[in-house]
């Protein structure tokens, strides 16, 4: 069912949110655009401009990883000023409030974890742009520090342990997805009896597939998306409006 208007779609998402006792929430880059997030995929995003750096050209390339780190800096005045928005807030009043049990996001800027939810509970399919990890031993290290040693000649750094090279804590194409994120997203998946998925196009996967993973284990399936998607009419309520509007109603004090 699509909602006719925003009013009635608020309203009968109210209802839905009203009568469950489990929601998981499923984020994509939609929820942060109004956050200052731009949205990687849409026309005149970034990747139209630059095209995405794959894992192996990342591994195999000094100077593809010297791109990635430039790029990623060219970004950090955007991430660093990224405040949660009414979405994020709206879902982290749910978790206060015992509904939500945890988010999984396709999203990697940190908003869910800032908004107040708690690091553990936030399922981090693509990874996290907050921070850095060392590919081959995993050694954690922030931002700072790979920036001063970028500075300092032009060139990523690699690890001071292991001597692998030094990547944002992200998932890359071509790069494996999380296998405890994965394992997690999809046992709250099969066990939730509401599952909302927000800002996400529905195109990319494996983290495409939780929506319909979750219908088919029982629960009822919404959609808030300015665009249509692939599994709209699969779905108990469809909301094609914006997200800020649509989840301000649910921001609790």
């Amino acid at each position: 069912m699509i909602a006719s208007d925003l009013r009635s779609g608020v309203e009968r998402l109210g209802d839905m949110i009203a009568a469950a006792k489990t929601i998981v929430p499923f984020t994509g880059a939609g929820i942060s655009t109004e956050c200052g997030i731009p949205d990687f995929r849409s026309p005149g995003g970034v990747w139209t401009r630059n095209r995405p750096i794959p894992f192996e050209e990342f591994v195999a390339s000094q100077g593809a990883r010297d791109e990635a780190w430039r790029r990623r800096f060219a970004m950090e005045d955007t991430f660093a000023a990224a405040k949660p928005g009414r979405g994020h807030r709206a879902l982290a009043s749910l978790y206060r409030a015992g509904k939500v049990p945890a988010v999984i996001t396709q999203n990697i800027d940190n908003l869910h974890q800032n908004s107040g939810i708690a690091p553990d509970d936030v399922i981090e399919l693509h990874g996290n742009t907050t921070y850095a990890r060392c590919i081959g031993c995993g050694v954690t290290y922030q931002l700072d520090w790979v920036k001063q040693r970028f500075d300092a000649d032009g060139a990523a750094p690699d690890c001071t342990v292991c001597a692998e090279p030094v990547k944002t804590a992200t998932v890359s194409f071509g790069q494996a997805m999380p296998e405890d994120a994965m394992q997690r997203a999809t046992e709250l998946s099969q066990h939730c009896d509401l599952f909302i998925a927000i800002g996400s196009s529905l195109v990319v996967w494996p983290a495409a597939g939780f929506p319909m993973m979750a219908k088919n284990c029982g629960a009822r399936l919404v959609i808030i998306n300015r665009e249509p998607t692939d599994q709209d009419d699969s779905a108990d309520l469809v909301i094609r409006h914006d997200i800020g509007e649509t989840l301000g109603p649910f921001v609790g004090n």
